[in-house]
């Protein structure tokens, strides 16, 4: 059977990652992962042309898979809505626990002007992927509140995520149910939220995605 290039890309990001906390999100990294896989350059360079931004960006989108992948072999389905999203931000972090020092760099990448785009467009694809893993069958702009909200809890874990030491990341998850109660307790979004849900509607009209670069 021909492989997609969206395995050929799975199967070098995944095995370009315990080289990039030493090389960076660079082509070194992604050339040294697709030999690991069994790749020469050639395939490295056909599956992730637009290089640092583009390898980020296919990684997130590999770690909504598998999130989402994993949540549904739990019930999630008998679980308050505040507790579905916290354990779907829960296994997405655990999943990505040991390439940490990978998502760190890859955020600093992210943080560049010129990455500004595709990191939203990451970040709106893995909220929009939580929801839908969680059950979420909103339309309208109460689509993008939730995902608007959303992206701030899970932004803000994320780099609690990234400085927290503590056994078990503990830390961590008593700040994500801080921050999913926060936003629980909020009893009527205000025009603020009303007109970045609008924005986010008008970004993602649609909710057609290009790769970086395309």
């Amino acid at each position: 059977m021909t492989e997609s290039l969206t395995e050929l890309r799975d199967a070098i990001i995944l095995a370009a990652l315990p080289h990039v906390p030493f090389d960076g999100w660079t082509r070194r990294a992604m050339r040294q992962g697709a030999k690991d896989a069994g790749y020469d350059d050639a395939a490295a360079d056909r599956a992730f042309p637009y290089g640092a931004a583009d390898m980020i960006a296919h990684y997130s989108d590999l770690a909504d898979r598998r999130m989402a992948a994993a949540l549904e072999r739990r019930e999630v389905g008998k679980m308050k809505v505040r507790d579905r999203i916290a354990a779907a931000i829960r296994v997405r972090l655990e999943q990505a626990a040991p390439y940490k020092d990978a998502v760190r760099r890859g955020m600093t990448v992210m943080a560049l002007p010129s990455n500004a785009p595709t990191a939203l467009r990451a970040l709106y694809r893995t909220v929009d992927a939580i929801w839908i893993a969680v059950g979420d069958t909103s339309t309208d702009w109460n689509f993008y509140s939730k995902r608007a909200l959303l992206a701030g809890v899970l932004s803000a874990t994320v780099l609690c995520w990234l400085d927290d030491t503590s056994d078990g990341h503990a830390e961590t998850w008593g700040f994500l149910d801080r921050r999913i109660a926060d936003v629980m307790r909020v009893p009527k979004i205000g025009e603020r939220v009303r007109q970045s849900c609008a924005q986010f509607a008008d970004l993602f009209s649609g909710r057609r995605y290009r790769r970086a670069g395309s």
